[in-house]
């Protein structure tokens, strides 16, 4: 994040926030979140004294709304300003913002901050994806062991830390999973779900996945117990070795060790959607940070989470 970022407007003057954030949420103009509602001369802007700033009333459903509503945004008490400076910071940071760094930054609690972040992480996460790869594309799968398995007893090997697999296009994106195992059975589903059977697949020797030549347009596998982290294939001239995929794994763990530090079993998966999500829309892919926030404010839209009672999991 560089000086000059410091002085967009979004993250010192509120109407500048708001309007940035109901171009996003409202591309094609203001529609009702509660009916559906987008003919213009059924909706009115509210702009008397005693009503709120952006708030809008809909002749068809008789209800008010702002662009806020249905989002990660909603009935939040802290400034958009301050919603836009997190975004762009998490969004901004290889490694991610601890919660601690990112509540002295904003002048925002602890509590609250913390809040604000897994908000902005499942706005990140992307859902419903079609199968990555195609024709001609390579992608590596891995596996990796982060943490500790909550209610199990620390035992010789990885057994006790959770498990992730992650799937990594070259030149392209990134898909990571918490899975309670590293078995074929566990293993082999989301593969088959989540990768183009055109693709070629580079994995490691593991037995689980010696049968995905048969599913896949190609298999190619690298021994490390040999001491093998890669080759060229002499008849393709294909590089042979998942070295992106540990590369992105270099970056993830760097960032849940030296910067999260600890991180619940139950909120993983929103910690491996902030790392696919930054790895998916990085520079190198022509994605800065501007459009980088962008593509979180269009996420948050239907991610309204809140927190709970005592007595039940937050951010269930």
């Amino acid at each position: 994040m560089s000086a000059a970022d410091l002085q967009d407007p979004r993250f010192t003057d509120e109407t500048a926030a708001r309007e940035a954030l109901e171009d996003i949420v409202w591309p094609n103009g203001p529609h009702c979140p509660h009916c559906g509602n987008a003919d213009a001369a059924k909706l009115a802007k509210l702009e008397t004294k005693s009503a709120r700033p952006g708030l809008y009333y809909c002749n068809e459903c008789k209800g008010q709304f702002t662009a806020t509503v249905g989002t990660i945004f909603e009935r939040s008490k802290i400034p958009l300003t301050k919603w836009w400076l997190a975004m762009h910071l998490i969004g901004s940071s290889k490694k991610g913002i601890s919660s601690h760094q990112l509540h002295r930054m904003l002048g925002v609690s602890y509590k609250s901050t913390w809040f604000m972040m897994h908000r902005i992480r499942e706005a990140m996460r992307v859902g419903g994806l079609a199968p990555m790869g195609g024709e001609g594309a390579v992608v590596e799968i891995d596996e990796t062991f982060i943490g500790r398995k909550g209610g199990f007893e620390v035992r010789q090997g990885a057994w006790h830390k959770n498990a992730v697999l992650t799937l990594v296009e070259r030149g392209g994106s990134a898909r990571s999973f918490h899975v309670d195992e590293v078995t074929k059975a566990e293993i082999l589903p989301i593969v088959r779900e989540n990768l183009s059977r055109e693709s070629h697949a580079m994995t490691d020797e593991a037995a689980r996945y010696a049968q995905l030549g048969n599913e896949f347009a190609k298999h190619d596998a690298v021994d490390h117990s040999r001491g093998e982290y890669g080759y060229t294939d002499r008849k393709t001239g294909a590089k042979i070795n998942i070295n992106t995929v540990e590369g992105y794994y270099s970056i993830f763990k760097r960032g849940m060790k030296g910067v999260y530090q600890h991180c619940g079993e139950k909120h993983l998966h929103r910690y491996l959607a902030e790392f696919d999500f930054r790895y998916s829309n990085r520079s190198a892919l022509d994605i800065e940070d501007n459009e980088r926030v962008a593509k979180i404010v269009e996420g948050a839209k239907g991610k309204r989470l809140m927190y709970r009672r005592p007595s039940e999991s937050p951010l269930a």
